[in-house]
Parts: structure tokens; sequence; C-alpha cells
């Protein structure tokens, strides 16, 4: 997924940063309201984790511009508020889910993969099609099941194109949910991806290239 964290400590956006990544997300990462505010206008994010209390522009109003916008973006916000109240304010305002600080970085993963996948269609937990299983919670690959160890980009790549249900996925639409904002929409990087994908799955290749259109499993 594609996934913008909001948040105004360093050390700690860094940190949520990294987790997300390692899970196999394309994380962007700013540190106040108002560049939030740009960012979403110009990416197409699936959930956007949001600290309430941010300098420029409060989280808050990060949060009601995005309802007003129309973004289809889920919201989980962040806040070292603990009551009833507050919770049910940031509900008020159009957040999809709330976590109080301090957090595990676990449960962070777990609630920012629910929101991801209420973003759009229902999937299923695991994606299979053409021998291939993916579960994305165990980050484990099989092809008629043999194990296949892929690297995050190749396994970010594998389960967009699973979710794509036998359609044609674009290398720019790759490139968005499987890299993050400095990835350079000339490169190769996408190719490449895809190359080492199909070299590591196997023969017979599963891996269809639609010219001028993308890439897609029958």
């Amino acid at each position: 997924m594609r996934i913008l964290v909001v948040e105004d400590e360093q050390l700690l956006a860094d940190a949520v940063a990294k987790w997300l990544r390692g899970d196999a997300h394309a994380v962007d990462v700013v540190h106040d309201g108002g560049t939030a505010t740009e960012r979403i206008m110009v990416n197409d994010y699936d959930v956007v984790v949001l600290d309430r209390d941010l300098p420029v522009l409060h989280g808050d109003e990060v949060c009601r511009r995005m309802v007003a916008d129309g973004s289809p973006a889920r919201v989980l916000m962040l806040t070292a508020a603990t009551e009833v109240g507050d919770r049910v304010a940031g509900f008020a305002l159009g957040a999809d889910d709330y976590l109080p600080k301090p957090f595990a970085f676990e449960e962070l993963s777990a609630r920012v993969v629910a929101l991801g996948r209420r973003g759009g269609p229902t999937a299923p937990p695991v994606l299979q099609r053409a021998g291939i299983r993916l579960d994305p919670h165990r980050r484990e690959v099989y092809r008629d099941g043999r194990y296949v160890p892929l690297s995050r980009k190749e396994f970010a790549v594998l389960a967009e194109l699973l979710r794509a249900d036998g359609a044609a996925v674009s290398a720019e639409k790759l490139l968005e949910k499987a890299w993050d904002e400095n990835a350079d929409p000339f490169t190769n990087a996408v190719r490449i991806a895809v190359l080492k994908l199909r070299r590591k799955l196997g023969d017979p290749a599963v891996v269809v290239t639609e010219p001028g259109v993308g890439y897609r499993i029958p």
C-alpha cells in the first residue's frame, strides 16, 4: 500500500516508516499538517497515519479537509490523549481508526492493513492465483507448494498483481504502490523487479507483459 505518515516527532515518524516499509509498504513522511495536506492532494494514498497535535495545521483540520475534498484515503489518527471524548472527537471529524500513544508497532501495522482492506474491494487475507499463494501477514509466498523468497519490493509488486485478479497493472501504478515519492518516474525499477520476480517464481513464466499497458497474472 501507499502510506503517508504525518508525525512531528521525527524519531517516531522515522521508526513508524521503517516498520511499515518492513511490511513491504511504500511510505512517505512529513512533519506538519500543511505539508500533509499538500501531499494528500497530489498523491494517491491508501492510508494516512495522522498525528493529531501537529504544527502549521492541526491534525483535526487535516482530517476535516480530507473529508471535505472527498479523499479516499483511510485515516488512522494518533494522539497522546487517552480520554474517550478525544477519541469520539477524532471519529466525528472523519477518522477511520484511533490509536493512543504509546503504541506497539505490531498493533499499528495490523490496524493499517485492516484500513487498507476497508479502502477498496474486499480482498481475501491470503491471495492465490496461478499456483501462487501470498500471505500478506506472514510475508510468505509459495508457488505450487515451493517457498519463494522475495525482497520487499518484489513482494509488494506481486501482491498488487495478485490483487488485480487477472487485470493488467501499469508500471506507473506499481511504482506508486511499491515505492515512495522519491522514486524516479523514469526509472527501470519496476521492469527490473518484474524480471527478478519471474526468475524467482520459476517456469512456466506466470507474469505476462501487456505491451503499452502493464503486467498481469492471467
